[in-house]
């Protein structure tokens, strides 16, 4: 936590210089994902957007800590813990806005609408570790022979979501016990997701749970990059969790109406189609065509479990048990 609560004073500082911005947006999306749409955006409607980009996760406290006085019309996070640690800050949408959404992809009270889904899928060695091998659940990465082999992103804001619906599904008890585990196999710690990924490539580690589109990139520049990816084998396992990207408009925005636009923009047919064409993500408004993907969207509802994304907003006690278990 003192090394979010660090960064977030570093944004503070940063967020609190001028723009001529339309448009203030907290981004916890990357910047290589999100600014071709953004820019796209700005050419369609003459609104221009200032971006500032962090972890998913630190943005979250950075608004808690601003409230009312934050600069931001827009938080655009990467999972639906985020977005619920701060649901209580965003004005609710029109129902207009977010009719075409179904309600799982939404706040129950449309303060937070999702722009994109992912599935969480195991990335591995296909050299390393056989068919054979792989772990049917999450729960069995805890086997010791699983030891030193673990790419784990701890404070990457789609494991703190994956880590607070495990919560939601399984109990606290049952939940500090695999990370337990988990820090008792000794873990390569990595940044994010495309860490991850590097370093089951070069060698330093064998498997890793990731989000299913980063594998792509990769593979997009080396079709021989040796890593593959696939779902945990038992079908409502906590591994093969949906997670959904999603945005909110701040109460406190002076801007409202052209913060809805950017969203009804990220819901219109060619953002869904740049979402799962250019950066491999799951559309969320159903009849998008869907191309590029090695895993289909069909194939992660089919074995994901049930969880509700509005009961995943406990961000600070996923943190705080990973403090508690030495994993950050």
């Amino acid at each position: 936590m003192t090394i979010l609560r660090n960064s977030v004073f570093a944004l503070a500082a940063f967020a609190a210089t001028p723009t001529l911005a339309d448009l203030t947006l907290y981004s916890g999306r990357g910047e290589t994902l999100v600014a071709p749409i953004i820019e796209a955006f700005t050419a369609q409607t003459g609104i221009n957007v200032n971006v500032r980009y962090a972890g998913t996760a630190e943005l979250a406290v950075l608004l808690q800590e601003e409230g009312d006085a934050s600069p931001a019309d827009l938080y655009w996070a990467q999972d639906a813990a985020a977005l619920g640690a701060v649901v209580d800050l965003f004005a609710a949408l029109p129902d207009s806005l977010v009719a075409d959404v179904p309600a799982s992809y939404r706040d129950s009270e449309n303060r937070w609408v999702a722009t994109s889904g992912r599935g969480r899928v195991i990335a591995y060695s296909p050299e390393r570790v056989s068919d054979e091998d792989l772990p049917a659940s999450m729960f069995d990465l805890t086997d010791e022979k699983w030891k030193g082999r673990i790419a784990l992103p701890a404070t990457n804001g789609s494991f703190l979501a994956h880590v607070t619906a495990m919560r939601v599904l399984h109990g606290d008890d049952e939940t500090r016990a695999w990370l337990e585990g988990i820090a008792a196999n000794e873990p390569v710690a990595v940044s994010n997701n495309t860490a991850a990924i590097q370093a089951i490539g070069d060698g330093e580690a064998d498997i890793a749970v990731t989000n299913n589109y980063y594998l792509n990139r990769f593979l997009n520049r080396d079709s021989d990059f040796p890593v593959t990816q696939t779902l945990f084998s038992n079908e409502g396992d906590i591994g093969n969790l949906l997670l959904v990207a999603g945005m909110g408009v701040l109460e406190s925005s002076d801007h409202k109406d052209d913060a809805q636009a950017f969203i009804e923009f990220l819901l219109s047919p060619a953002a869904q189609q740049y979402f799962t064409g250019e950066v491999s993500e799951f559309p969320i408004i159903p009849g998008t065509i869907v191309t590029r993907q090695d895993i289909n969207i069909d194939d992660v509802t089919r074995v994901a479990p049930e969880v509700d994304l509005n009961t995943i907003g406990d961000l600070e006690g996923t943190l705080e048990m990973l403090r508690e278990v030495g994993l950050i």
